[in-house]
């Protein structure tokens, strides 16, 4: 068993899913803890590259295992790169809408949720979409990015993903230069969030440098930063409850969701 295993594996079932849209991308799937509550949340956006190759799917088992510790858990699907109206900015419009549902969504349709104590998160390319929500939605005030695309000129400069960035923000930094200003964490100030990011130095996906030198450069703008190193962990097991350090990943989760 290796984490990348989480990618292949089916999670345990969401207890509902509800739509935020009419496209049939635009959904969450929600987990709720057993008791009265009201329960915390997260608000997760999966990763994959921004590429309708990659689902929701595999982040059910965080979403799952979060549940476990009393964490309700809104999985987020969207429009992605090969789907109708997929890239910038359709699918972070998406991202959008979804967040603005949680907030208006009534009592009847998911019950139990303390919406003073949320958190948005994501990993990959959903760290880049928590991260670039928490730039424009300024009631974001707590964020998590796991091993999260933030600097997307970089992202670019070394062709993440088989030049993902261009495909999803459609073209290059001098094709497309509002595209980069508009979608790029590192360009945009975070000042009302906490931000607290997890990076193991031994990511070939999206190198540890990139959330490095995003934690440095935000810190030194005066931004509430903090840069959780794993050394010697890769992209996935941070996203992998089965893995070693799935506990310190489950620690920030909780302390972030606190209030």
């Amino acid at each position: 068993m290796t984490s990348e295993d989480v990618l292949n594996e089916k999670p345990p079932a969401a207890d509902l899913r509800l739509p935020y849209g009419q496209d049939p991308n635009q959904f969450v799937d929600v987990r709720v803890p057993a008791g009265k509550g009201p329960h915390p949340v997260v608000f997760f956006i999966h990763g994959g590259y921004w590429r309708v190759k990659y689902d929701l799917t595999y982040a059910g088992h965080l979403c799952a295992a979060l549940k476990k510790t009393g964490i309700a858990t809104l999985n987020v699907e969207y429009r992605r790169v090969g789907n109708p109206g997929g890239g910038w900015p359709g699918t972070f419009e998406d991202i959008r809408s979804a967040y603005h549902a949680l907030h208006e969504q009534n009592k009847e349709s998911i019950a139990g949720l303390d919406l003073t104590r949320v958190c948005v998160a994501g990993h990959s390319a959903g760290g880049h979409l928590a991260l670039c929500l928490a730039a424009f939605e300024k009631t974001v005030t707590k964020v998590l990015s796991l091993a999260g695309v933030l600097d997307l000129r970089r992202g670019w400069e070394l062709h993440l993903g088989n030049d993902a960035v261009a495909a999803f923000l459609g073209g290059s930094p001098s094709d497309v230069p509002d595209h980069y200003r508009e979608a790029s964490p590192a360009e945009r100030p975070v000042p009302q969030a906490t931000q607290k990011l997890i990076h193991g130095t031994a990511d070939e996906s999206v190198p540890y440098e990139i959330g490095k030198s995003y934690a440095v450069s935000k810190k030194k703008s005066g931004e509430n930063v903090e840069l959780i190193t794993l050394p010697e962990i890769g992209h996935f097991e941070i996203v992998d409850p089965g893995s070693a350090v799935w506990s310190k990943v489950q620690e920030v989760f909780h302390t972030l969701t606190r209030g």
